[in-house]
């Protein structure tokens, strides 16, 4: 590894042979803006809001992919003519930008709003398109906006780069350029997955979640309906970053007090469900190792995975494995269940839950979910949407006590809790699998070699004698690589966990935006998580097959795991998809 020494603003640094001005300005302690670049994934210097002077260099420079080669580089970001030309590029997009700030969904977290106010912009200075009109393309789980488009690229990146479906992109030249799908076509007429990766990484507001949050407004304020609300594991440790908390913070208990006081009649936890997935996935891959079913078993908890397999590898269908996600799981159970418990009518039962992911609205309308008869579930939101409601109803979240779900179906394991990381749900399952095979309780019940944030980590156990060779992999570009060597007879697994959201659903589509500056030099998705394994650390209860509640529904209404009433409330089915 070579090293230089560069001069950024004056402040000498020490860094590696041809990094970046940017990394190096960060290490300098000096923050170049940015608007395309993210890191690994899209290094165009097309936004031109990164520029700076490189002494004996004829031009500006892009710092984003600008390398330092040479000792003794100097580089300046802060002379009075690069904020000349920040400002005026800035005031140039909004020309072209429809200005709705007031009213619009990203006003507080807009990465371009923000850095206007911090150029002090003219955003009458240039004058654009006349009576600029919103150009809306509204799917089931996003809306876009190409009238708030800054042709960043970012969206078409994360798409193509993460998430191998490449839905989106550039269509025609000049001031005709927007963003996309072929054709223009309705993104609902493509392959999209919903993972709504794109809405997590648009800076401004051209890309955002389709709004639920008027449904679950109105069933609270309908005396006819009883209110259940839970939120999933990974929620806890994102929604605090709303309420200026620092990021992978859980807010368990505040959260669960402000949902109470949002007006649900119950806050259950979809972690509770996520035990009720262990025990049934559990049984299901065992049932397939004795009796030589479809190997490898891969998990059904992330639907934006599920709709990718449906579109793209159809061929493995058979393997995934026939359990709902948590999400669903947890409806069916309120519906029935709890329904009977409590003396309710299903139909009288609103089920809402808040997620981390926009594909779980697409979810919530797939054929079979609904084990009552009626929808297992009647609306989900994002933790953003979550955020708005607190907000909006002028909760003061930092101020609220922590308290405790209710607990009809509201106990979770520690394995529950970790679903929300990428490797969570692979975990979870060895510690049932592991225990119910081999008959004794596991000394510790960490399984390491699945964690992380690597592309795709494997290991090997030995249960009893039964060796069982497993996978995980997060991001679709990831998913698609594993399964290619599964086709091909390069890889031989027994069990198989894939998450959509790269990192899992701690950076799923729906999560609180971090911007580029955040993003481009933390890696986020491992500090969410450490806020989960962390809770599970602390926790007396970590194995799924020992939750009480789980228990007690099996003995009074499932009878066991992977019985017929099991299968009929908790398991589901897929198509085949075209592309």
């Amino acid at each position: 590894m070579e090293m230089i020494k560069v001069k950024i603003n004056g402040i000498e640094v020490e860094v590696e042979k041809n990094t970046t001005i940017l990394e190096a300005a960060r290490k300098a302690g000096v923050r170049i803006p940015t608007l395309c670049y993210l890191k690994e994934i899209n290094a165009i210097g097309a936004c031109r809001i990164c520029l700076v002077e490189v002494k004996g260099a004829r031009g500006l420079a892009a710092a984003c992919v600008y390398p330092l080669d040479r000792d003794g580089t100097e580089v300046f970001t802060n002379t009075p003519a690069i904020r000349a030309y920040r400002k005026m590029t800035l005031e140039l997009m909004l020309s072209n930008h429809r200005m709705e700030c007031l009213s619009c969904v990203r006003s507080d977290d807009c990465e371009l709003r923000q850095l206007a106010a911090e150029y002090g912009v003219d955003q009458n200075k240039f004058k654009g398109t006349e009576d600029l009109k919103p150009d809306i393309d509204e799917a089931i789980h996003l809306v876009r906006d190409n009238s708030k488009c800054i042709l960043c690229r970012r969206c078409v990146a994360v798409c193509r780069e993460n998430q191998y479906t490449g839905v989106i992109g550039p269509n025609n030249r000049g001031f005709a350029a927007h963003i996309g799908s072929p054709f223009d076509e309705p993104l609902t007429n493509t392959s999209c997955v919903n993972c709504g990766q794109c809405t997590a990484v648009c800076p401004t507001g051209a890309l955002v979640e389709k709004d639920d949050t008027d449904k679950l407004w109105a069933a609270i304020a309908d005396p006819e309906k009883h209110v259940v609300v839970a939120p999933a594991p990974s929620v806890r440790v994102q929604l605090g970053e709303y309420f200026d908390l620092p990021i992978g913070t859980n807010v368990e208990g505040k959260m669960i007090a402000a949902i109470r006081r949002l007006g649900a009649d119950k806050v259950f936890d979809v972690d509770n469900a996520a035990d009720f997935t262990i025990m049934e996935e559990g049984t299901e891959l065992l049932e397939r190792l004795k009796n030589g079913g479809k190997l490898p078993l891969i998990t059904s908890c992330s639907p934006g995975w599920i709709k990718f397999c449906e579109h793209y590898y159809p061929d493995f269908i058979e393997n995934l494995s026939s359990c709902k996600s948590p999400q669903q799981m947890y409806g069916a159970l309120v519906k029935t269940y709890y329904a009977q418990k409590a003396g309710i009518d299903p139909k009288d039962i609103f089920v809402a839950s808040v997620m981390p992911c926009t594909a779980k609205k697409f979810e919530i309308g797939r054929e079979n979910q609904a084990g009552s008869g009626y929808p297992d579930l009647d609306c989900t939101i994002t933790t953003r949407e979550l955020a708005r409601m607190i907000k909006t109803a002028g909760i003061l979240f930092n101020d609220l006590p922590d308290e405790e779900c209710d607990p009809a179906l509201g106990i979770a394991s520690g394995a529950g809790h970790i679903f929300g990381a990428t490797g969570g749900v692979m975990e979870a399952a060895l510690r049932t699998v592991a225990e119910i095979v081999t008959g004794k309780s596991l000394e510790r019940p960490e399984f390491h070699e699945v964690r992380g944030v690597e592309a795709i980590k494997e290991a090997e156990y030995d249960l009893a004698g039964t060796k069982v060779k497993v996978a995980v992999t997060s991001g679709l570009k990831n998913a698609a690589a594993l399964l290619d060597r599964v086709r091909n007879g390069e890889a031989d697994y027994q069990f198989i966990e894939v998450m959509a959201c790269p990192g899992g659903c701690v950076n799923g589509g729906g999560q609180p935006h971090q911007p580029a500056s955040v993003r481009n030099f933390t890696d986020v998705r491992a500090v969410r998580a450490a806020g989960l394994y962390s809770e599970d650390e602390a926790m007396t209860l970590r194995k799924s097959h020992e939750n009480p509640v789980v228990k007690q529904v099996y003995e009074e209404f499932l009878e066991k795991p992977g019985s017929h009433k099991a299968h009929e409330l908790l398991h589901t089915t897929y198509v085949k998809r075209g592309l």
